[in-house]
């Protein structure tokens, strides 16, 4: 049996640099920055103030108001980015078949923020007052659950947890789905709502986030010389994966091609990179071939790029060990510059990022970019967007506990 090709039809987004495919693809080109000072609680004594904080999200705007209360802040801003998503694939809901339709969207920590509220409330007020909705507000499954609720899509929800690689692992997993012909339609992506005082504290506490408190614009500043740690974000981004057969029969308008994916585990370090990176150039390697493309194609790509000392040199090493002298001519660019490491969601948003790269021809910068590093020598388009014609663009994301995945999205050619 012939394997399903991959489009994707939908995309959606809730970031801090815009509410909306257009507002984020404005966000991106103009080389916005989403990182300020944390206002959603007192960080006054905190050595980590800032992060990529959505400030004009209501999801009265998307969630009947009565269930707005029974959902995390994760869930709201999943079911957000799926609505846009669904619409801007402009899928006739009632012409689809609902048991070959699914929901493939994860989270890096889920539900903490009712997590945290509902500890809070145990300890001063007892046990008879925790919320009977903790638990569908914490778990990380509820979160596509809930929207295939709201969209009766019962073919399969899932969730894969692979810390900062969640996301590009969960969208990987939809695509081998599709492919094996099980479903027609996955909603995939990540959502994430971080900013809770104990989560902010425990990534400060491990010394991984950014401390440029004085200055949040220029806090995220991945491959640059200054760098001194990534910078927490929120948000979501979904993507409407399709077979082809089933895109092309409803006439739909196709961004990209989703054709590669390759994952590896670094057994090596909890958090650290193995500095051999041989697992991630073997998830690269893994990735295209399965895509069937020579090295030599790959016109971009989207780098996990945390800004971290030891990720952006590491990710650096690897695409010049894999690529070789090729890897100059790559241009390599981190959407985490603009709004921040999104966690489990880095991935989804990103995606969408590297779509809109292939879809309009141009190459989103990574902003504060000021001053190379020598480890880090290659061309990561700094501070300004470039016009390009991206034919194939490979997207990395790595996690903790050493996961590795490596996404490859294609122009569509009909």
């Amino acid at each position: 049996m012939e394997k399903e090709r991959v489009v994707i039809t939908g995309l959606g987004v809730v970031s801090s640099i815009g509410i909306g495919k257009e507002a984020f693809l404005s966000g991106l080109l103009e080389g916005k920055s989403g990182i300020s000072k944390i206002t959603s609680f007192d960080t006054s004594n905190y050595s980590v103030q800032i992060g990529g904080e959505i400030k004009d999200f209501n999801p009265e705007n998307y969630i009947d108001r009565k269930e707005i209360a029974r959902l995390d802040r994760v869930q709201h801003f999943a079911y957000a980015s799926a609505k846009e998503a669904i619409e801007d694939s402009h899928i006739e809901l009632d012409k689809i078949d609902p048991q070959r339709s699914g929901v493939y969207v994860t989270s890096g920590i889920g539900g903490m923020i009712s997590l945290e509220r509902q500890i809070l409330i145990n300890k001063e007020k007892g046990p008879s007052r925790v919320s009977p909705f903790l638990v569908t507000q914490m778990i990380i499954d509820a979160i596509p659950a809930y929207i295939a609720l709201k969209y009766g899509f019962r073919g399969e929800t899932f969730s894969a947890v692979a810390a900062c690689a969640s996301a590009a692992k969960t969208i990987g997993q939809a695509l081998l789905t599709i492919e094996s012909g099980n479903l027609d339609i996955i909603v995939a992506g990540g959502a994430e709502a971080p900013f809770t005082p104990i989560a902010v504290a425990a990534f400060a506490s491990m010394r991984a986030l950014s401390r440029r408190n004085d200055d949040p614009a220029h806090a995220s500043r991945p491959f640059d010389n200054k760098r001194d740690g990534f910078v927490m974000g929120e948000g979501a981004a979904m993507l409407v994966l399709e077979s082809l057969t089933h895109a092309k029969r409803r006439g739909a308008h196709i961004y990209a091609e989703l054709v590669g994916y390759g994952t590896t585990c670094d057994a090596y370090h909890i958090t650290a990179p193995d500095p051999t990176a041989k697992e991630v150039i073997r998830s690269m390697d893994l990735a295209l071939k399965k895509a069937g493309v020579n090295k030599e194609e790959v016109s971009y790509i989207n780098a996990h790029g945390t800004s971290t000392p030891l990720n952006d040199k590491n990710e650096t090493y690897a695409i010049k060990q894999f690529f070789g002298d090729f890897a100059y001519r790559i241009p390599v660019t981190s959407t985490k510059s603009q709004v921040g490491h999104l966690l489990g969601a880095a991935a989804a948003i990103e995606a969408v990022a590297t779509v809109l790269s292939i879809e309009k021809d141009v190459i989103f910068p990574t902003i504060n970019y000021e001053e190379p590093d020598p480890e880090c020598d290659l061309d990561y388009v700094p501070n300004k967007p470039r016009e390009a014609n991206v034919q194939v663009a490979l997207k990395n994301s790595f996690g903790f506990g050493g996961h590795n995945v490596t996404l490859v999205f294609k122009k569509f050619e009909g």
